[in-house]
């Protein structure tokens, strides 16, 4: 069985797994009210009519779902939509991308909490300096309303570089393409709310740095997990 070649809006979906393209197509239904949160979502059966394809896949693109928050499943009543995204979730990522953005998250906070942990220990004064750079940097991206998505990846790759670890720096490197698509949608989706949203932000970025200058380890790995899954789940806050 293949999956319909449209996602949300009518926009061509681009290759990637059925149980992905599954997964955003019941996502922008979420997000355009077609299943209105609170509701139940219709049977597994139904679903896979709906989109063409086998209940593994069906499943697997539910698990998905569960995973990032946005439905949940009662024993014995099926799954219910329990938030919805925005729509301009939908509109900022790249077609089919969403599942790939929330996995490429899950991959970000093991490595770089590895390497923020290892930052702490072992960074140098000029490595410092760089990541200090590299949030000013962003400060005035915030002030002036700029994206910003440059001066993040500056300062996320400047503390993988100050692990002294080039295992980390190649790792993260191998996904440059997917975390700067990443970095895109939260950055704009930031932009469309208020600036409390924006600070809370950066101030996450300044945990990060207060833990690496104080060399605290733990701190430094701990901040950069929850500054990770905060991004991810900002995907996910339409209400």
């Amino acid at each position: 069985m293949a999956v319909a070649s449209e996602g949300a809006g009518g926009r061509p979906v681009r290759p990637g797994t059925l149980s992905d393209q599954v997964y955003e197509k019941i996502l922008a239904g979420i997000a355009d009210d077609s299943y209105p949160v609170g509701s139940k979502l219709p049977t597994e059966h139904a679903l896979c009519d709906r989109y063409g394809v086998s209940r593994p896949v069906l499943r697997q693109a539910l698990r998905q779902l569960r995973e990032d928050d946005v439905i949940q499943s009662r024993q014995g009543s099926g799954s219910f939509v329990k938030r919805r995204p925005e729509i301009a979730a939908l509109d900022f990522a790249p077609v089919g991308s969403i599942a790939d953005i929330q996995r490429t998250f899950e991959f970000r906070a093991a490595i770089e909490g590895e390497a923020a942990f290892l930052a702490a220990e072992r960074h140098t004064a000029s490595d410092l300096d760089a990541i200090r750079a590299a949030v000013l940097e962003l400060d005035r991206c915030v002030r002036e309303g700029e994206l910003g998505v440059d001066a993040d990846e500056v300062l996320h790759a400047a503390i993988c570089r100050a692990s002294d670890n080039q295992y980390f720096v190649a790792a993260r490197a191998s996904m440059r393409e997917n975390i700067l698509t990443g970095m895109n949608l939260t950055r704009n989706l930031s932009l469309t709310k208020t600036q409390q949203r924006l600070d809370l932000v950066q101030a996450e970025h300044y945990v990060i740095l207060d833990a690496i200058e104080r060399r605290d380890g733990e701190a430094a790995r701990q901040g950069m997990r929850a500054h990770i899954e905060n991004a991810r789940k900002r995907v996910f806050e339409g209400g």
